[in-house]
């Protein structure tokens, strides 16, 4: 697998550990089942999204925090087998890491989760102007709302200052401070997060082109792309529409697949494609990933990306 970089990404997000429950059907209340086996892995939004870019081909910096706890070696050791920077790995001796309970349907590869921010939540605007450099260097900033607001608005700070391209994936979709998401470049709910910050169902094409448009004027965003699961995703500006169709490789775990595709997105925006292009890149690395269990360990590497590409886009 190719380690060469094309660009250089700043992440701020939260790291959580994962575990995971394969089952053969989802427990309804007050019934316990037997699973078929536990997976005990590094993920969380922006650590996910963090090793997607890298493995796709940025050079990524990670800005982050966990406990002082038996946990935050699973998030170093991941960081060294990846060859990330671990410089703002912060811990917090007063906090847990944050962690992840996920139910992983073994048939439908569907998925449940529930998140502890933990001391993701503890992440500081002073933590994050201590990397002010990596962001005056980088191509762009990719960000998610699993960390403290107070320090994701810094980031926004941070990378509007130095003009660079800002990625914000919405999620987990929640209540936001008023211009939270002012002047963010590129805006990417799934779905769900899509109705969150919109007020519409998105059950069609048109119906998410509405949402896109509602939250370009509502949010004060440029461009929204709402992924789409097996249909691929929406983009909307102010001056296009369109549905960019994703593969067709089956998925066995979609657990991370939002995750994968905002950093293949962050990637190719960082290398300058143009959006339909980027989109496509995306894709295949969204793709890939939930052919694979588990989240931040199943994000594929550049050369599977762009073999993907070929492949299924013709290019």
């Amino acid at each position: 697998m190719t380690n060469e970089k094309t660009c250089k990404i700043v992440v701020v997000g939260s790291f959580i550990v994962d575990l995971s429950a394969i089952t053969p059907a989802f427990p309804r209340d007050g019934e316990s089942i037997v699973g078929k086996r536990l997976k005990i892995g590094p993920g969380g939004k922006g650590s996910n999204q963090a090793t997607a870019a890298s493995r796709a081909g940025g050079e990524v910096v990670m800005i982050t925090k966990t406990g002082n706890d038996t946990f935050r070696s699973v998030c170093t050791d991941h960081y060294a087998r990846e060859q990330m920077t671990d410089k703002y790995v912060y811990s917090d001796p007063n906090e847990d890491t944050g962690t992840a309970i996920i139910e992983v349907h073994e048939k439908t590869a569907e998925n449940r989760i529930i998140v502890m921010k933990a001391a993701n939540d503890h992440l500081t605007p002073a933590e994050v102007d201590a990397a002010e450099e990596e962001f005056r260097t980088c191509d762009a900033v990719l960000l998610q709302l699993e960390s403290n607001f107070d320090a994701i608005r810094e980031a926004i700070a941070l990378a509007k200052k130095y003009g660079k391209t800002i990625v914000m994936n919405p999620a987990p979709a929640q209540k936001v401070p008023e211009g939270f998401f002012d002047g963010i470049d590129y805006f990417t709910p799934n779905e769900t997060e899509a109705e969150f910050f919109s007020g519409i169902v998105v059950k069609d094409e048109e119906s998410a082109f509405a949402a896109g448009r509602k939250m370009i004027a509502e949010q004060n965003v440029g461009c929204v792309i709402i992924t789409l699961g097996k249909k691929g995703a929406a983009v909307v500006k102010k001056d296009l529409t369109m549905v960019v169709p994703t593969t067709d490789l089956k998925p066995i775990d979609t657990t991370g697949a939002g995750d994968a595709f905002n950093g293949g997105l962050t990637v190719a925006l960082a290398e300058k494609r143009d959006i339909e292009d980027a989109v496509k890149f995306a894709n295949c690395v969204a793709s890939i990933s939930v052919t694979r269990q588990g989240s931040s360990p199943a994000m594929p590497h550049r050369d599977e990306v762009e073999e993907l590409y070929r492949n299924y886009y013709g290019k």
